[in-house]
């Protein structure tokens, strides 16, 4: 499934300073039955968005309607637990394109970059630095250029760089997901066939 091709985002952060966030906080296990990608962001941190009742809960940062934009900032250790890969597909359906951590669960991170999510992998003082800005204003934007591998806090003018592999970043680049990248290279494929003798 094709998504959106990421360049560069420009964005204001939606701040999430909890550690050891794990997939069935992201998405509950009793919402995981659907299995297409659609609706999962109604869903995303349901049991910390809303109480019993379906009621908002008025303390939970997604419901701050002073907080917005298409960047999370987790804290350490964000998308920990299972491996369900409905916790990535929550963020995306939500809105987000990018979540900004000091440290990534390996399958969640893999998850995410097979949609279309960038996760952003910072030092823990870059990340604190972020956080207190966003606090300080709302509206306080970052920078993330994938193609330059970096995130920047213009408003102070901090600057790291973040890895990535190099394939899931030329699928982003071009909105590939793994079938979309064989699709792609179909001429290619179809001329080294026709050159081979049988």
């Amino acid at each position: 499934m094709a998504y959106d091709k990421f360049t560069t985002l420009t964005s204001t952060a939606v701040p999430l300073p909890i550690e050891n966030v794990d997939t069935d906080q992201i998405i509950p296990a009793r919402f995981l039955k659907a299995t297409t990608r659609d609706g999962f962001g109604d869903n995303l941190f349901r049991d910390w968005r809303y109480n019993g009742d379906d009621t908002p809960k008025t303390d939970f940062v997604l419901n701050n309607p002073i907080y917005s934009g298409k960047i999370l900032l987790g804290g350490k250790n964000f998308g920990s637990g299972s491996s369900r890969e409905h916790a990535a597909w929550a963020v995306y359906d939500y809105g987000f394109r990018c979540v900004v951590s000091s440290f990534f669960a390996d399958i969640f991170k893999n998850n995410c970059l097979n949609i279309g999510v960038l996760p952003v992998q910072i030092s823990p003082e870059f990340l604190n630095e972020i956080f207190e800005a966003v606090y300080e204003d709302p509206k306080t934007e970052l920078v993330i250029d994938l193609d330059a591998q970096t995130i920047t806090l213009p408003s102070s003018g901090t600057q790291e760089s973040f890895d990535i592999n190099g394939y899931k970043k030329g699928n982003m680049l071009n909105g590939f997901d793994d079938i979309d990248y064989l699709q792609s290279m179909k001429g290619e494929i179809e001329t080294f066939t026709e050159s081979r003798p049988f």
